[in-house]
């Protein structure tokens, strides 16, 4: 098979195409999938082009259909892991900037592989847990959050806040909707200037299900006291 006929190739050019990328965004996508495919220590299971295409790419490019998250100019990606959904929504908007944020030093090195590979010029690896950079540069900066794979709704709502000038929101994805989560959710947004404003299905490749985007807005000013100190949002979220 010519590489020209190679299938992974002609599904980023679908992906690409579906989502309005800029020109030569389908081989760079490509290039990500070969990353993932032969990198000797990548930080995810699914390495597969076919699988990671669908699970890693098309599902972090889902984050394109709130249009307010493919609107924002400065975006913080949480928990980045090996730099999904930041690298594929960085390439769908060269005019936003997104910064990674990691705390995992082998991630973080996996990521500025990623960005060298693709050549993704407005993305910047954030070596930093999210607790200490929202008390640092990043405290009230960004315009929307994004977070896949991270924690519990009322732990990604804690992390987002404090970065989040008001106004901003929080993209989450997760997968069927669990109300205890969501009712929790709830708590942790009322007493963190949150409040949802949707949770949109979404079917990012064929076959998914029970794919969601929760969507919060900052509607203040961060309460005092937070971030709280490393490690508590994830391991003592918000309670009654």
């Amino acid at each position: 098979m010519s590489k020209s006929q190679d299938p992974a190739e002609a599904a980023c050019r679908d992906l690409a195409d579906r989502y309005g990328m800029p020109e030569g965004s389908d081989r760079r996508l490509a290039a990500l999938l070969d990353l993932l495919a032969t990198d000797p220590y990548p930080p995810t299971s699914v390495v597969d082009p076919a699988q990671a295409l669908a699970v890693h790419l098309a599902d972090s490019l889902s984050g394109l259909e709130i249009e307010r998250l493919a609107a924002a100019e400065l975006v913080a990606d949480i928990g980045s892991g090996p730099g999904f959904p930041g690298l594929p929504l960085a390439l769908a908007r060269p005019g936003s900037h997104f910064d990674l944020v990691e705390a995992g030093g082998r991630k973080c090195e996996f990521i500025e592989r990623a960005r060298e590979r693709i050549d993704s010029t407005n993305s910047t690896v954030v070596n930093r847990r999210a607790e200490l950079w929202a008390a640092e540069a990043g405290h009230e900066r960004y315009q929307a959050v994004t977070v896949r794979a991270v924690g519990g709704l009322a732990t990604l709502i804690e992390y987002a806040s404090p970065l989040l000038v008001a106004g901003g929101v929080l993209v989450a994805w997760k997968g069927g909707r669990d109300r205890s989560e969501e009712q929790a959710g709830e708590l942790a947004s009322s007493k963190l200037a949150m409040k949802l404003v949707e949770v949109r299905p979404v079917q990012p490749y064929r076959g998914s299900r029970d794919r969601h985007l929760h969507v919060y807005e900052k509607v203040g000013p961060t309460p005092p006291g937070f971030p709280r100190r490393t490690g508590q949002a994830f391991n003592r979220p918000i309670a009654p």
